[in-house]
């Protein structure tokens, strides 16, 4: 298929409104679901660490987030205790958990950050009056390892020290359990339901129309904190730094702003995420191939266009079944490694944490499944062509699933069914009915960022 540029305005599907939150039900579901994955992993007891940069299980196990501090959630087959420290304790009430008496907060100072108040009773003693003396007890973090990186997978615990070894002086055997939260397989975290999918599209939209304004607004001269500021971000949680990468910084794309000022012929790349949604974009700062350097005037030709009829690739390829090697192989065969140099997975889950896990590696045995929220995250690079990206949210969703969706948010799933068709439509990329685009910006690459309005449409 041929790659072209034509001007097309950047649909607007308008705002969703406000999705509920999660009840007392659904946390009191979630707990059970985790219980009864503890009861099949033969372990007495589940330790749950969290901190403000690793807090995505804990989060959605309790609707709680430590803010500043570390905070441990002990569940086990009757009975749990959220541990949390001196600023984190008063919130931790805003659990449904908490609030209803589930779970027990307990207050921890050791928790708490360096030089505060202390007293009361040590984490040691915490731990040992909430976990049994000699109990399996499984622990979970953010990653579990292979035995490819440790000799013990099991015993490689992803928890600081200062909590891992009371509790192996505790227990009878520490396991890392992390696996049964964020395993694209098995994981609990690793589908969602309608209701999870109205959220990760409100999540979508604003981090997406936040990209379009700045997009828009982008200008000979103005810095990139000017960039990040027309973005008028709003205030969902972010789920990783805003990253602005041009200048000096081009090739360091996690750079946040540092000051560079947007010059003609500079390539550039940058996101906006919040929990649930990263919304990102890679070109040149050009009106047009004129103003990119001599070497790399084919850039449309030689790389754009081969990435774009890739991702048509990958989406006509996410539906539930397809191994998650076929992804891989197919991505590897379309976009050859010694020119696009892409060394991450084409495609990952998403959740409160950016990168929750990936069903798609070379070699993968696990199927793409219903109910799987699909980062379109493939990140090539090239010393001459800069990057390309065209990275959104989707779900992938059985006719089961599509119907829930439509039953109880009937405007969430119309929005889906009209990005989808713009995406067929507009664009001409292969989207299966299986595949919802969670975002306007799905599908949209514009190659000068100078001139948004120009993108690329496959014939």
């Amino acid at each position: 298929m041929t790659v072209t540029l034509t001007r097309l305005r950047w649909p607007d599907h308008g705002a969703p409104e406000l999705p509920p939150e999660p009840d007392l039900a659904e946390y009191r579901a979630r707990l059970a679901a985790l219980r009864a994955a503890m009861a099949g992993r033969g372990l007495d007891a589940m330790v749950v660490y969290g901190d403000r940069e690793h807090a995505a299980n804990l989060h959605w196990l309790t609707g709680f987030d430590p803010r500043f501090e570390e905070a441990v959630l002990v569940v086990r087959p009757e009975g749990a205790a959220l541990l949390a420290g001196n600023e984190c304790l008063p919130y931790t009430r805003v659990s449904p958990l908490v609030a209803a008496g589930d779970v027990a907060a307990v207050h921890c100072a050791s928790l708490s950050l360096p030089s505060q108040p202390r007293g009361g009773a040590r984490l040691a003693d915490l731990l040992a009056r909430t976990v049994p003396a000699g109990a399996c007890v499984g622990a979970a973090g953010w990653k579990w390892f292979g035995p490819d990186e440790v000799d013990d997978p099991a015993a490689a615990l992803d928890l600081p020290a200062f909590v891992a070894d009371p509790l192996r002086a505790i227990a009878g055997r520490v396991e890392n359990a992390t696996d049964l939260f964020q395993h694209p397989g098995h994981g609990l975290r690793a589908r969602v339901d309608a209701a999870g999918i109205a959220r990760l599209e409100f999540a979508n939209h604003m981090a997406a129309a936040a990209l379009r304004r700045m997009v828009f607004a982008l200008r000979e001269g103005m810095t990139d904190f000017e960039a990040v500021q027309a973005a008028a971000i709003g205030g969902l949680p972010l789920g990783c730094h805003v990253t602005f990468a041009t200048g000096a910084r081009a090739d360091q794309g996690l750079s946040g702003p540092t000051g560079q000022v947007l010059r003609t012929g500079s390539p550039a790349s940058f996101n906006i995420c919040h929990w649930g949604a990263n919304i990102c974009r890679a070109g040149w700062l050009a009106r047009g191939p004129g103003d990119l350097p001599e070497g790399a005037r084919d850039y449309v030709e030689a790389f754009v266009a081969p990435y774009v009829r890739a991702m048509s690739d990958w989406c006509a390829l996410m539906r539930p079944g397809v191994p998650g090697a076929e992804v891989w192989e197919a991505m590897r065969a379309a976009l050859p490694f010694d020119i696009f140099a892409v060394t991450l997975n084409p495609g990952h889950l998403i959740g409160l944490d950016e990168w929750v896990s990936s069903p798609v590696a070379e070699g993968s045995e696990v199927p793409l499944a219903s109910g799987m929220a699909m980062q379109m995250d493939v990140i090539p690079g090239h010393p001459v062509y800069g990057s390309t990206r065209m990275e959104d949210g989707y779900v992938i969703a059985d006719a089961a699933l599509r119907a829930d969706l439509a039953r109880r948010f009937p405007a969430v799933a119309a929005r889906c069914a009209a990005r989808a068709a713009f995406m067929r439509d507009a664009i001409g990329l292969a989207v299966p009915e299986t595949l919802l685009p969670l975002a306007d910006t799905c599908g949209i690459v514009a190659p000068f960022l100078f001139d948004p309005g120009l993108v690329t449409t496959l014939r």
